[in-house]
């Protein structure tokens, strides 16, 4: 589904509502890693079922959240990428690590092994356009990663010893995607809008 047809979509459900959606740019991760990942996931998950851990279908790099905003406002941001021939880079995942609150962790994160400069340029350009388009800027430094799961206890929980991630081979970052995420009961979903190639 495109932006254009998104916008008629969120109209036609409610004409009071400003067209608003839940949004954020991400790097996709390709099937390969995405399925390793998700068996691995799968083990972790029976060995901490204290946190809620991301499914295989919504693993990806967050490069920036937008929150809620106005669609004609993040198809304003997603074309202004478009036309800035940004370039594309190797990216491989790394290592498993934890934002915390003293002893209890927050969320698991995986980090990066490589591609962490030209992704902390990439999310550099993002954010530009961003506070371009209007939107505040960000007040923490970009830190690249992958959520793997964050804690049902809002104060966080006691991670226990996981098994360590597979090394995961590299792969070319060729694609900037707009997501678009829905939240519900069982979690949030992630819905393509636009994708940007990178060259």
């Amino acid at each position: 589904m495109g932006a254009g047809q998104l916008a008629e979509e969120v109209r036609d459900s409610d004409p009071s509502r400003a067209l608003k959606v839940r949004a954020f740019f991400g790097l996709p991760l390709p099937d390969e890693q995405r399925d390793e990942l998700g068996r691995y996931l799968e083990e972790c998950a029976r060995r901490a079922p204290q946190f809620r851990w991301t499914p295989a279908a919504n693993l990806h790099l967050t490069v920036r959240f937008l929150g809620h905003l106005e669609v004609a406002v993040a198809e304003e941001i997603a074309d202004r990428l478009t036309g800035a021939d940004l370039p594309g880079f190797e990216l491989a995942l790394g290592e498993v690590g934890a934002f915390k609150r003293g002893r209890l962790a927050r969320v698991v994160w995986l980090g990066l092994r490589s591609g962490e400069k030209e992704s902390g340029a990439l999310a550099s350009a993002v954010e530009a356009e961003c506070q371009r388009a209007g939107l505040e800027g960000e007040a923490r430094a970009y830190h690249q990663h992958l959520t793997l799961a964050r804690a049902r206890p809002r104060d966080g929980a006691a991670l226990p010893e996981l098994p360590d991630a597979p090394r995961t081979a590299g792969w070319r970052a060729g694609e900037l995607v707009l997501y678009r995420s829905r939240l519900g009961r069982a979690g949030p979903v992630y819905e393509p809008l636009r994708s940007i190639k990178l060259r």
